[in-house]
């Protein structure tokens, strides 16, 4: 009979955004393991609170497979002496994999006899092996920040308490640097009783909800948004999705219960979103809005516990929103006293960095980048005005009392105070479009003006980081430069902009040598940004489900233009489905040839010689003149049906005709229309990249 085994890991109260890292990670820590051991399961499931980390593992093995396996030896020839005895190289492989003489048998591989065993291992009881990767799987999870306490051997996001190891109804202890490990849990910090003993692994979820604990993660997800809902709606208002609001709220309690408080109205004057960023980011609140979107004099707390004195919580939490917000009063009405054109030359005295110079420097380089992607890009006039004035104001909200006690509305912030002073909505709107997306997913600028200026200052921070060589390594990333990244390719790629990496990191650069004297080796600095910049979109295409080798293909032509590379993969993709085999054959063939150019010779068509080679290049001829006529620039797919039509006379061209020969001059005007062919698909793809089966 099969069984079911409990794991929960008790700890002081984890941060929320550790919880499913660590779970997960335990998760696949266990699954490695059960697999590696040859145990078979049906299901791990996993649950999850600010005080628990749980598996349970459904219909689990009560032994190991039994496995054979099949281990070489040496040779036969140097496993006996003249007298058939063993050697040391023998002995030593029979001691290795604990093998007597008999166990052996002698197999030819590659054309010599070799020794051979079969090892047979398995049917260990699970229990045996539960004890022994239970624990190496808890230390092997890894938190951002870890802790040690109490002299243990051991690291983790916190405390670790008490263990649970139920298997069935009976405890499966191991040793783990002295915590106490057997079938005791905790309730409710406050509500439940503690400790409770669980008495079986059927037991464990209803046990704990008895005693105000909701362990499954997703109920408690779904009961948040249930009863938040439910008390909006009674209010005559709606919440709005705020995933990530609800998965943090999900992971700091265990028993929620949605309880509304009130927004005096002397505050709803201000504009929404500084009263609503408070809320949500500083004390978790949920905004309540009315069916028209704008904000109603309510919030919705979630509160750890049952529904007992919700008046007193719900007056606890107004007191604390309202001197949030009576700050946020003050810096408002004392901001209004002067306006952000004002405060560009407080820029003077914020620093960017001490290498880059301060955040006025970089109000100069914005406005320069941002005229010279505009010039590139052929925006109108009024776009280019707008671009400058909004370059100007950019980073001047920093500077603002409100900015500087709610960092998160910086941009947010200039925009209102930009609407305040009179600026043109293009302008305004910008201001806040600059920080898209603010998150991973996030909303995308949709102004000209906007992405121009968002672009250019992820640009600017990227490449000056790099100049002064603080670069992301491994999972290091300080700056954030790899969302800036992503969020750069992604706005580029939204507006369906050919603007090409290479040459916006040359404005970028440049400026940065003219207005901050920076002094750094040019083609390293910028190969290295390149890789950096191409490596995010060959993650985001692998993330789309593209193939690895049609990525590298692509990208193996030196492609730096965001639109194309997301079209040629798409485009590479589909001819791999309908083009036939024998086309890849014969350019792979062609391509082998064709790298042997040496570029010396220039070609010349009346030095052919052979009826299939006059063919081919006529061919060719007439598919670059379809390419040329009939189709697009980005239609990839076309130009590589169009090549196809070549595959035949490029098949008999190699049947019939000696690349190779001794007249050197010949040979070499024939690599050279191989490569002028070549360069043809080059344009679209290494082909040689690709793994075709």
């Amino acid at each position: 009979m099969n069984k079911q085994y409990l794991l929960e890991i008790g700890v002081e109260e984890l941060p929320a955004r550790f919880v499913e890292m660590g779970l997960n990670q335990l998760q696949n820590q266990i699954k490695k393991r059960l697999t590696d051991e040859a145990i078979e399961f049906k299901e791990i499931k996993t649950y999850a609170t600010p005080r628990r980390l749980t598996i349970l593992i459904e219909d689990l093995a009560e032994l190991q497979k039994n496995m054979e396996e099949i281990v070489k030896g040496p040779s036969v020839k140097i496993s006996y002496d003249e007298n058939h005895e063993p050697t040391k190289p023998l002995l030593g492989f029979m001691k290795s994999k604990g093998l007597k003489e008999e166990d052996l048998y002698q197999e030819e591989f590659k054309g010599t006899d070799y020794i051979f065993a079969k090892i047979k291992t398995g049917g260990r009881p699970v229990d045996e092996i539960l004890k022994e990767i239970i624990p190496e799987s808890i230390r092997a999870i890894s938190f951002p920040k870890n802790m040690r306490w109490g002299g243990k051997n051991l690291r983790f996001a916190r405390p670790i308490r008490w263990i649970v190891s139920l298997l069935n109804d009976q405890v499966l202890p191991f040793d783990f640097e002295s915590i106490p490990v057997g079938n005791l849990t905790r309730g409710h910090r406050f509500l439940g009783k503690n400790p409770l003993l669980i008495p079986s692994v059927d037991s464990y979820e209803d046990l704990l909800l008895e005693n105000y604990v909701i362990v499954d993660q997703k109920k408690r997800y779904e009961t948040i948004k249930y009863q938040a809902n439910r008390k909006a709606k009674s209010l005559g208002g709606e919440i709005k999705d705020d995933e990530d609001l609800f998965q943090e709220l999900t992971y700091i309690v265990e028993y929620p219960t949605a309880i509304v408080g009130n927004v005096n109205e002397k505050y709803m004057s201000l504009p929404s979103v500084v009263i609503t960023t408070p809320m949500r980011e500083h004390l978790r609140y949920i905004p309540v809005y009315d069916n028209e979107g704008a904000l109603k004099p309510y919030f919705i707390t979630i509160r750890n516990g049952n529904e007992e004195y919700q008046e007193i919580v719900a007056q606890g939490n107004e007191k604390v929103l309202a001197a949030r917000l009576e700050d946020a009063v003050f810096f408002y009405e004392e901001d209004q006293k002067k306006v952000l054109q004002n405060r560009v030359e407080d820029l003077k005295g914020v620093m960017f960095h001490d290498k880059l110079g301060t955040l006025y420097d970089k109000t100069n380089r914005l406005k320069e980048l941002t005229e010279q992607i505009g010039d590139y890009l052929q925006v109108a006039e009024e776009t280019k005005k707008a671009l400058l004035q909004a370059s100007t104001l950019a980073k001047a909200d920093l500077v603002t009392n409100m900015v500087q006690e709610f960092t998160e509305l910086q941009g947010l912030v200039g925009s209102i105070y930009a609407q305040n002073q009179g600026e043109a909505e293009i302008i305004s709107t910008a201001l806040n479009e600059q920080y898209m997306p603010r998150r991973a997913n996030g909303d995308l600028p949709k102004t000209t003006t906007g992405s121009i200026l968002s672009i250019a200052d992820k640009l600017d921070t990227i490449v000056g980081l790099f100049a002064i060589d603080l670069v992301p390594t491994g999972s290091q990333d300080p700056f954030g430069l790899r969302r800036q990244a992503i969020g750069l390719i992604n706005i580029i790629k939204n507006k369906n902009w050919h603007l090409p990496l290479s040459i916006v990191v040359d404005y970028a650069l440049y400026i940065y040598v003219g207005h901050q004297e920076l002094v750094f080796d040019y083609n390293v600095v910028k190969e290295t940004i390149m890789d950096f910049l191409l490596g995010r979109i060959q993650q985001m295409l692998l993330d789309e489900g593209y193939r690895y080798d049609v990525i590298d293909a692509v990208l193996a032509t030196g492609a730096d233009d965001v639109v194309e590379i997301f079209k040629s993969c798409q485009d590479v993709t589909k001819a791999l489905e309908v083009l036939p085999k024998d086309f890849y054959e014969a350019y792979i063939r062609l391509a082998h040839l064709a790298v042997k150019y040496d570029g010396v010779m220039e070609f010349n068509p009346e030095s052919l010689v052979e009826e299939e080679e006059k063919n081919l290049y006529a061919k060719f001829l007439q598919a670059k003149e379809t390419i040329e006529k009939d189709l697009t620039v980005s239609d990839y797919l076309g130009k590589l049906e169009v090549l196809n039509e070549l595959t035949p006379s490029i098949h008999q061209y190699f049947d019939r005709v000696m690349v190779l020969t001794e007249d050197k001059l010949l040979s070499e005007n024939r690599l050279s229309m191989l490569d002028m062919i070549y360069q043809e698909l080059k344009g679209i793809m290494d082909i040689n990249q690709l793994v075709l089966e």
